[in-house]
């Protein structure tokens, strides 16, 4: 596909763009999954969504709640049990009014006590007045000193008497509130809710999700608080008729999606204290409404954790859904860029518009963060970070919109872990000749991979040397450095390409030792595996490799260089570190997405075997002969 044209966005800005403020049609690139959302909140179905982060998962459980009715939500209230208080009684009404019912039942149990509260102050009046009137009687039988006594002995006793008929009265209160019940808890409040609830359970602990009562410590003598007050409602119950999400649903304890399951089966849960220890374990509600439609999210790695019965349950009552991380790069699909970084500025309404030449730029950034030829990312969440970067360095330059350089400036100061510490490691390399990129060298090559993962990953020089010893008592390469498995079946591999090379299984006659240098931060998968041939064949043969070259690709075992991911990437690394060529597999030239001024400073080769990389890479001078012998064995001249 051809890259964005100014002509192509018929837009100036992208205030002109208009957006929708229903959440459902702010998901782009996922037209599969908005489908299936919006036939799941007709139907009531559950809904697991698999892929990676950033894709919009989120947001597609809160357009379903969105999309759900709201006629149907319900207050839901505990009241005491005359019979058994550690069962609280749970009762339904329309929402909005249960805050209704227990102003009235407050005020109901409120009314008894006003006699008391009269009784009170009356007291209150005589217990100040009386002393006063004692003094001055008793003054004037007996003197003021007999009647100073009276008087402190009235108020005293008045004091401690008032203080008495408090406790009493209060305690009375306190058994009369018990004997009744006294005023019910709101368990679920929904009043004035204008949408179905979404509730965000991801990460949840039991308590918090399934429901608790209180631990209190006060159990006997009337003293204690009654259990139905003590009830703390769960996330399951507050999504009744709405929409629960848990993203990451494999990290919860099994127990706990044992619960979840029960809940989804049933209907309703009732609540209990999750503490063994703690005396809201013995309580145990009548069944609570919990009628919500579940949004699982997750990773391919969350298939497998998750409990096999809560899967089969969503998979037998909702649908199953694949995230997609990319879209093609279509006009139709570039547009839907340009809509995303209009919604994004509304969103956060703190930053300037973006103009049209910005827009094509971002265009330009999606695509180089597809990793995939033709395509467009669909991690939105990362590129709406990018968004609100050069938002921010627009908004402190006082500029009207957003342009291109600002998102310039926004890549460099907005960079990843990744990107920083790439940027470090080839600093530090250079700095101590790790990485060399002038000359010529036997058995050294700079090979290139990238660290992190995901979206969020930078490339990074990688040096690898070899070193060919008689003896061939070792059966396998010797590889050093922290390989994953894949990188050391990429090393063992290397071995079938060297014996249909030169005719012999050097393997028998020397020991190969291959060295990842400094390799600190791992190395996993087989983009190298082109360098290592490399590298063996030169130390093999005695020919030196031309240090201002690095590569990438994959190799097979008839010496085809395969696709690897992650090429814009490492030739940025490549750029950054100085060197004037890097050699890439042909099949991935169309996904290097580099700014044109950048990709000036280096020359990109394509290749399709291995052949053609040891053409490259090796200084030949007086050993061209074996070159020939290569090329040959290759089919390619």
């Amino acid at each position: 596909m051809k890259g964005a044209s100014k002509d192509e966005f018929r837009f100036k800005t992208t205030e002109e763009i208009k957006t929708s403020k229903k959440i459902i049609d702010q998901v782009m690139g996922q037209e599969e999954a908005v489908a299936l959302v919006k036939k799941a909140s007709r139907q009531r179905r559950h809904v697991l969504l698999i892929g990676e982060p950033g894709t919009g998962k989120s947001m597609l459980g809160m357009a379903l709640a969105e999309l759900l009715p709201k006629e149907k939500l319900v207050d839901v209230l505990a009241f005491a049990n005359p019979n058994d208080e550690n069962t609280p009684l749970i009762r339904s009404y329309p929402a909005g009014s249960g805050r209704d019912i227990i102003s009235k039942t407050r005020m109901q149990l409120s009314g008894g006590f006003k006699f008391q509260n009269i009784i009170l102050f009356a007291l209150l009046l005589i217990s100040l007045i009386a002393p006063w009137w004692a003094f001055d009687h008793y003054s004037i039988l007996y003197g003021r000193t007999v009647g100073s006594i009276i008087f402190v002995s009235m108020f005293l006793g008045g004091m401690f008497f008032l203080v008495a008929f408090m406790f009493f009265m209060s305690f009375g209160a306190k058994m009369a509130k018990n004997d009744k019940g006294g005023a019910p808890k709101l368990v679920v409040d929904n009043f004035k809710k204008e949408h179905a609830p979404f509730l965000d359970a991801t990460g949840a602990h039991a308590g918090a999700l399934l429901g608790d009562v209180l631990h209190d410590p006060f159990q006997s003598g009337g003293l204690g608080t009654p259990a139905h007050e003590r009830i703390v409602a769960g996330m399951i119950h507050k999504a009744h008729m709405g929409v629960l999400f848990v993203d990451e649903i494999a990290t919860l304890q099994p127990h706990t999606q044992q619960e979840l399951l029960t809940s989804l089966q049933e209907g309703k849960y009732a609540i209990t204290g999750q503490s063994e220890r703690s005396a809201g374990a013995m309580v145990r509600t009548e069944p609570v409404p919990c009628s919500f439609i579940l949004v699982a999210a997750g990773n391919m790695e969350t298939i497998r954790e998750m409990h096999p019965a809560l899967r089969s349950r969503i998979r037998g009552y909702g649908y199953e859904v694949y995230m997609k991380e990319t879209m093609l790069d279509t006009p139709e699909n570039r547009m839907k860029i340009a809509q995303f970084v209009a919604q994004e500025v509304i969103k956060d309404n703190k930053i300037p518009h973006f103009s049209k030449d910005a827009v094509l730029y971002m265009v330009e950034e999606a695509k180089r963060r597809a990793n995939r030829k033709g395509h467009l990312t669909l991690r939105f969440r990362e590129l709406g970070g990018l968004v609100r970067a050069a938002g921010d360095i627009a908004a402190e330059e006082k500029a009207k919109l957003v342009e291109r350089d600002h998102i310039l400036k926004a890549k460099k100061t907005a960079r990843s872990l990744e990107e920083q510490i790439a940027d470090k490691y080839i600093e530090r390399k250079k700095e101590y000749e790790v990485i060399v990129t002038t000359g010529t060298k036997i058995g050294r090559v700079n090979g290139l991979a990238v660290i992190g993962g995901g979206s969020t990953y930078s490339g990074i020089i990688l040096p690898i040397e070899a070193e060919i010893t008689p003896g061939g008592k070792d059966s396998n390469i010797i590889a050093t450095g922290k390989l994953g498995e894949i990188a050391k079946e990429a090393v063992t591999n290397v071995s079938a390409i060297i014996k249909r090379y030169f005719g012999e299984d050097i393997k028998g006659k020397n020991d190969i030792y291959v060295q990842f240098l400094q390799t600190y931060e791992g190395v996993e998968g087989d983009s190298a595996s082109i360098a290592v041939a490399t590298s063996i064949i030169s130390a093999l043969k005695k020919i030196p490799v031309k240090q201002d070259i690095a590569m990438t690709g994959s190799l097979s075992v008839r010496g085809e260089v395969l696709p690897i991911g992650g090429v814009s990437s490492k030739v940025d690394a490549a750029i950054d570190a100085g060197l004037r060529k890097v050699i890439v597999p042909k099949s991935n030239l169309q996904d290097i997405v580099i700014d044109k001024k950048r990709l000036e400073k280096i020359k990109i080769i394509p290749v399709e075997t291995i052949g053609q990389v040891l053409k490259e890479a090796l200084d030949w001078k007086g050993k061209q002969g074996i070159l020939k012998t290569i090329l040959a064995s290759n089919g390619k001249q």
